[in-house]
């Protein structure tokens, strides 16, 4: 008989298996990085185009060509791009981030030959019409202004220029901006982006090597290339901030606090991962215990840490009563410097290992997934050493190694603090 009062036995996981890719190149040399899984007539394409030439004049510009990639090219209109790719039951999306742009492309691999052109049209010709930019504009003019309404969009907002100004990770974007948006510059932008030598292909699923012959018919040639040059900002060592934007008539305060850290490419990323996971990063952790669980001051908090590509940061984030918002923050210090100055015990620790360990192994769910873990190494220029090292990282770590860590990162002198509500 099954004792339900008796939790069952747990081992830590021993070995995490990744799917490595193999690398070709298109007859341009634009580089494909293919994860294979041959379960599933389904392909994930994905092109990834390094941002280029920041112009804090035109903060917009990566933003809104991305966005408006496949509203119409010289040959098809917005609507005949949707109706050509449903018509294949293909899903085909843009995404902008602040170190890369992206075109994804899901398709069954039986039609790559009839979508995969209609890929190549976009990404080569796409024209921008005016009426589209006219429309993008507005819609977009309105989004911002019902989002600066928003306590926690506005905390963010406010958190990433105070951390990293007028970049591309921290711009201010006003309402100016999108007013300012002129077609040539989306052009402009565009072909300077959207070049073959500015071109990382990730292909993961059924995908064999007339699967590649049809990608390379349609990318390895006839497609131009540019002089752009890709974006790279440097941050000076931060400094104590404090942001104060009051709501009068807020019910809710939104609190937003941290630093400019470590990215992946250090080494002690694995490390400070953990330290982060300990402080905010599950729903077990030092903050959710106490400013959830125990004070009641908020239905949730945590804590994160974001890789960009010239920098890292660490950010912790709530919302919470406003008139318990400095009562919050008291605590979430509180919590940090006992990180400094006590010993995590074993059994913590034990859980937060298990934890980690899992949620990796558990986040490889997919070839897509696969897919996303070679992303997050290759373009900081790591190999699948990365995740041995992290995984040996969790696994050996000790309370003494976080409680130094924690002293090294965790300044609070360095760090900036965001309010927006009453306090």
């Amino acid at each position: 008989m099954l004792n339900r009062q008796q939790a069952p036995d747990f081992k830590q996981v021993s070995t995490i298996n990744f799917i490595h890719p193999q690398q070709k190149n298109l007859s341009n040399d634009v580089p494909v990085y293919i994860i294979y899984s041959g379960e599933q007539d389904l392909v994930r394409i994905e092109f990834l185009f390094n941002n280029v030439n920041w112009n804090v004049e035109k903060p917009l510009q990566a933003i809104a060509v991305n966005a408006m990639l496949n509203n119409g090219t010289s040959k098809f209109s917005s609507k005949e791009i949707a109706e050509q790719i449903d018509f294949y039951g293909a899903f085909f999306q843009t995404e902008y981030a602040q170190d890369q742009s992206s075109v994804t492309l899901y398709t069954l691999n039986k039609h790559l030959a009839s979508v995969l052109p209609i890929v190549k049209n976009v990404l080569s010709d796409s024209q921008f019409p005016q009426h589209e930019l006219d429309i993008y504009v507005q819609n977009q003019k309105q989004k911002l202004q019902v989002n600066l309404q928003k306590n926690d969009i506005l905390s963010r907002k406010e958190f990433a220029h105070a951390l990293f100004e007028d970049t591309a990770y921290g711009v201010d974007i006003q309402s100016r901006h999108y007013d300012e948006l002129r077609r040539e510059d989306l052009v402009d932008y565009f072909k300077a982006a959207y070049a073959s030598n500015n071109c990382t292909i990730v292909v993961s699923g059924k995908f064999d090597e007339n699967s590649f012959e049809l990608l390379n018919n349609q990318f390895g040639s006839n497609w131009e290339k540019s002089n752009a040059v890709p974006n790279e900002f440097s941050f000076s060592k931060a400094k104590k901030q404090s942001i104060y934007k009051e709501r009068p008539e807020a019910i809710q305060s939104a609190i937003r606090i941290g630093k400019i850290a470590v990215n992946r490419k250090h080494e002690d990323f694995p490390g400070f991962q953990i330290l982060n996971t300990v402080l905010g990063g599950y729903f077990g952790s030092r903050l959710m215990n106490n400013i959830r669980e125990d004070k009641g001051y908020t239905y949730g908090i945590g804590s994160g840490i974001s890789s960009l590509q010239d920098a890292g940061y660490l950010f912790i984030a709530t919302e919470v009563g406003a008139e318990v918002c400095a009562d919050a923050i008291v605590e979430i210090y509180k919590e940090i410097d006992l990180l400094k100055t006590t010993l995590i015990g074993d059994e913590e620790l034990t859980l937060v290992k298990n934890y980690m360990l899992g949620s990796m192994l558990g986040s490889l769910e997919n070839v897509f997934s696969h897919a996303d873990k070679f992303k997050n190494i290759h373009f900081f220029g790591l190999d699948y050493s990365y995740y041995d090292n992290y995984i040996q990282k969790v696994k050996s770590i000790t309370a003494e190694e976080i409680k130094e860590l924690a002293n090294k990162y965790l300044i609070i002198e360095d760090f900036t603090e965001v309010v927006v509500g009453k306090r």
